[in-house]
């Protein structure tokens, strides 16, 4: 069972139903998504809660908090995107394997720490 951290894109792709992104493509590994995902999703979407539908969608995934040292870390890089880098700092944090995304920026990294960036058709 791979650990992996899904992008924000892709938890939006996932909650969206849109193209090849399903709940059940995650069900046999130890999916990851960041808290600020789920703020990003929220925000971008213009969803109220209570939302049920996110809530059965993530009830399997871990939450990496924000915290004071991933956000210090992100001041610092690797690239000049803060919520990218929040993003690659939460899933270093914890010690992905994969860190899935459709951002082309992040995909040309290859690895930030031990996590492979890939995008979402690769694994399933």
């Amino acid at each position: 069972m791979a650990k992996i951290f899904l992008d924000a894109n892709i938890l939006i792709d996932l909650v969206e139903k849109r193209g090849e992104v399903k709940p059940e493509n995650f069900r046999d590994h130890d999916s990851i998504v960041s808290a600020l995902s789920i703020h990003i999703l929220m925000y971008v979407l213009k969803k109220k809660v209570p939302f049920s539908r996110l809530l059965k969608i993530i009830e399997p995934f871990s939450i990496i908090d924000l915290s004071g040292e991933i956000c210090i870390q992100s001041l610092l890089g690797p690239i000049n995107d803060f919520e990218d880098n929040v993003q690659l700092h939460s899933a270093a944090k914890a010690e992905c394997d994969f860190f899935l995304t459709q951002d082309k920026k992040l995909l040309n990294m290859k690895f930030f720490g031990k996590a492979e960036i890939l995008s979402p058709q690769v694994i399933y």
